[in-house]
This record gives structure tokens, sequence and C-alpha cells, in this order.
């Protein structure tokens, strides 16, 4: 075979290669506007994490329409996460000039995110959990099929049905039956701020148990909660 031959040889399996990744993302993200997500990467990686150390297998997920989980848990997340959620088309580039300039500052510390709540959705749904300029490339790709494919209540459905809010535990509504015993629907101001709270880890912390950062974070989302009218 000779250079040219097995260039085009190449080239076409690319090109094939493109056009399924294209069908099946586009074709995903349809699917996942009428369809419940089952399952997410993170879900799968976390029970693979507890199976491999021997800890009991927990994955604790209760999906609930947006109709049918009231207005609170859509204030909280919006005043804690992405208080630009209604305004944006899925990315915030004033909070990320300025997570760059936070960033830039204080070299050497954990670094500051800027990602929106259609950015959080399209990672936790469709793309793994690492930080890398690739999987962030993937994520505004998927952003931007979300925003285009979605409404921003669907958008909202989904993020809260599959964020991870505690140890195999995964959205809103199965948090709200975990920690305080009572549906999403039912959930206080301050219950579900308090949720929103332990978001960045979720894992450390506990909206039932909540230390003494928390409770101060939790009044801030409930302070912003009351300029929301989200879900209302």
């Amino acid at each position: 075979m000779d250079k040219h031959s097995a260039f085009q040889r190449i080239k076409r399996i690319l090109i094939r290669m493109l056009l399924w990744f294209f069908g099946l993302s586009i074709g995903s993200v349809l699917l996942f506007r009428f369809v419940p997500v089952p399952f997410t990467p993170l879900m799968l990686i976390r029970v693979a994490e507890q199976v491999f150390s021997d800890d009991k297998v927990r994955l604790m997920k209760d999906w609930t329409s947006l109709e049918k989980m009231g207005a609170q848990m859509p204030r909280a997340v919006i005043a804690s996460e992405d208080q630009k959620f209604e305004e944006h088309l899925g990315f915030d580039f004033e909070a990320i000039k300025k997570a760059n300039r936070y960033n830039e500052r204080h070299k050497g510390k954990k670094v500051k995110g800027a990602s929106t709540i259609s950015q959080q959705t399209a990672k936790n749904v469709f793309l793994w959990p690492a930080r890398s300029w690739v999987r962030k490339g993937f994520e505004v790709y998927f952003t931007f099929l979300i925003e285009v494919c979605w409404s921003k209540e669907r958008i909202m459905e989904v993020y809260l049905n599959v964020i991870e809010t505690g140890n195999g535990i995964y959205g809103a509504p199965a948090a709200a039956r975990y920690y305080f015993h009572k549906p999403a629907a039912a959930l206080s101001m301050k219950e579900a701020a308090l949720i929103a709270a332990v978001l960045p880890n979720p894992r450390k912390w506990s909206p039932s148990r909540p230390t003494p950062y928390i409770q101060r974070k939790a009044s801030r989302i409930t302070r912003f909660m009351q300029g929301v009218d989200f879900g209302e």
C-alpha cells in the first residue's frame, strides 16, 4: 500500500469516527431531552470504588420531575451555583474572567472554577470527572448541545436528579429523603440551602450535620434565594 492510499484510508476512518461521534452525541442529547438519565459515568466510578474498597455499595437516586420537586431546590442551586442561569447560554464569561484573575493571584492554591449549572450538567451526564483540556473541550461541546436542544427547565431537572449529594447519593430528591426524611417538594428554604451548600464536596460535608462554615454558607444562599423566582 503506497503512502497516498494509506492516507486516504486513515482519512476515511477518521471521518467515519467523527460521524459516529456526532451521531451518538446528538442522539443521546435528544434522547435525554425526554427520557430520565438512568446513570452517569460518575455513578459507575463511585460504585467501582466501593466494590474495590470493600465498602458497602450504595446507589441512592430517585428521579423526580421538576414540577414535583418544588421551587426551593432550583432556587437554592441557582443562588449557590449559577445566579445568571436563566440569562446565559451555557457559559458565564464574566465569572470565568473573575475566576481566571483569582487563580492567577493565588497560584499553587486550590483552583477556583466558574462552571455554570449547564456545564455541570453536561459534565455529569456525558463525561468523566477529571480535570484536563480534552475533557473541558468535550464539556464545551455538550454544554452547547444541551443549551440548544433542551429548555432551561430540562437542564435544571436533569441537574437536580443526577448531581452527587453524598456518598452514594445522587440528586436532590434522594438527598431530601436521606438527610431530612421528606420529599424534595417539602423541603424548607433552609434545608434546600443546606443541600446546595455541600455540593462542592458532598462526600465531605453533610446537610444534616452542617459545620459552622456550611451553616454560614447556607445562610448566604438563603438570602440570595429571596431574589430567585425560578420554578415559581
